[in-house]
């Protein structure tokens, strides 16, 4: 039996709701959390004491593959975003292009604390194409959910999948109901782009999966900021769920971020980064752009603690994980992150999870463990050389401007 002892931490527990223990051991064995407390022992000894010690970040709609893109589309649209990425960019994409995207992508957001992430992938024109994204999670190491149009391949024990619907708004009803179909056969939760591209597009969209029969708990609805609140009760009564993008929403113009309104109708509702293209692909950046768009809407009864709450155990409940990751119970992965307060910014620690979610940043994260096995340490990643992978990155990202 492996084991390890994160001694003398300020643990950020997110369940039932985030809350604070200072100078608290954590127990880790084969990979789960084994105990809480204080006084405990192992062979093996890390020492936060004063650190922040929480679970990792979940990041629930991440279109992984275009980390060599970042800020491609900067200062840009939606219809930007569709002409130069999906409809530029995307064709040129080989194999080894998707692998490096992916593998780079998880990394960086594995870097910055996010432990999970569904991978929502537009590129699978080949079977090779598939096979590499999903190379390229596994190798990175992050718990994730690969979202695509097909069935389960090349599992492990820290990958699952979803169905990646292009939906009634992109599609149109019958190629939606060709993919619901798939989806429900072969028992996958289905993850779609819906409510963010106008209100007439959402009314549209909604409509026809009312009409048809397809409303369930098992659709998460990305960007869904258009939609009335009879139609945001019509979604909560079918148990959907919803993933949110504040950073890119807001720059790329889908919608006002609906994270206030969905969680006051009782939707389960989560947070993403969606591209690199527009926006950081950090959790912080994306924390605090939904807190303060809440805040900006006089939400005042919307909190630090509620949107760490969202980053973690929510986003897990999103993705059909909570009883493996999100917050720190006993039994679940050891999917946890330490976080430095050594910092100027950090240093006051008159509420650590606002100081978390106001102060912190990426380079604060010391360490990163995804089922007990240590990914990054001291700050720096582990397991990989970035140099080379930085310089395989370039590679691609030039190939395929060219």
């Amino acid at each position: 039996m492996s084991s390890l002892l994160l001694r003398g931490g300020i643990v950020i527990d997110t369940e039932p709701q985030p809350h604070v223990t200072e100078y608290t051991d954590i127990l880790l064995e084969d990979g789960r959390i084994a105990a809480l407390g204080t006084g405990l022992s192992a062979p093996e000894v890390l020492d936060v004491t004063g650190r922040l010690v929480l679970p990792g970040f979940v990041d629930t709609h991440r279109h992984t593959w275009q980390a060599a893109l970042g800020a491609t589309v900067a200062d840009g649209t939606l219809a930007d975003y569709l002409a130069r990425i999906l409809h530029g960019y995307a064709p040129r994409y080989r194999p080894e292009d998707v692998y490096i995207g992916n593998l780079a992508g998880a990394l960086d957001a594995a870097s910055s604390g996010t432990t999970t992430l569904l991978d929502w992938s537009q590129l699978n024109e080949t079977p090779a194409h598939t096979e590499a994204a999903v190379d390229g999670l596994h190798a990175s190491g992050v718990r994730a959910v690969y979202a695509y149009p097909g069935a389960p391949i090349s599992t492990t024990p820290r990958t699952t999948f979803a169905y990646a619907a292009s939906g009634p708004e992109h599609a149109g009803p019958q190629v939606a109901a060709e993919e619901w179909r798939a989806a429900r056969e072969l028992g996958l939760p289905i993850t779609v782009h819906m409510g963010g591209h106008g209100r007439e597009s959402a009314d549209r969209g909604l409509a026809f999966l009312r009409n048809s029969g397809l409303l369930g708990p098992d659709i998460t609805y990305i960007h869904p900021n258009y939609y009335t609140d009879d139609q945001l009760r019509l979604i909560a009564d079918t148990g959907g769920t919803a993933s949110i993008a504040p950073i890119s929403e807001a720059a790329l113009h889908i919608g006002y971020p609906a994270v206030g309104r969905l969680q006051a109708h009782g939707i389960l509702t989560s947070l993403s980064s969606d591209s690199v293209t527009s926006g950081p692909g950090d959790m912080f950046s994306i924390m605090r752009t939904a807190y303060l768009f809440e805040r900006a809407r006089l939400a005042e009864d919307f909190t630090t603690r509620d949107v760490l709450r969202t980053a973690t155990i929510d986003g897990a409940r999103v993705l059909g994980l909570a009883e493996t990751t999100g917050s720190l119970r006993v039994g679940k992965q050891a999917d946890l992150i330490v976080v430095r307060t050594d910092t100027l910014a950090m240093s006051a620690l008159t509420d650590p999870i606002a100081s978390l979610v106001l102060s912190a940043t990426p380079a604060d994260v010391d360490t990163v463990l995804v089922a007990g096995e240590i990914v990054k340490h001291n700050g720096r990643l582990r397991n990989h050389d970035l140099s080379a992978l930085r310089a395989t990155l370039l590679e691609s990202a030039r190939y395929l401007a060219a």
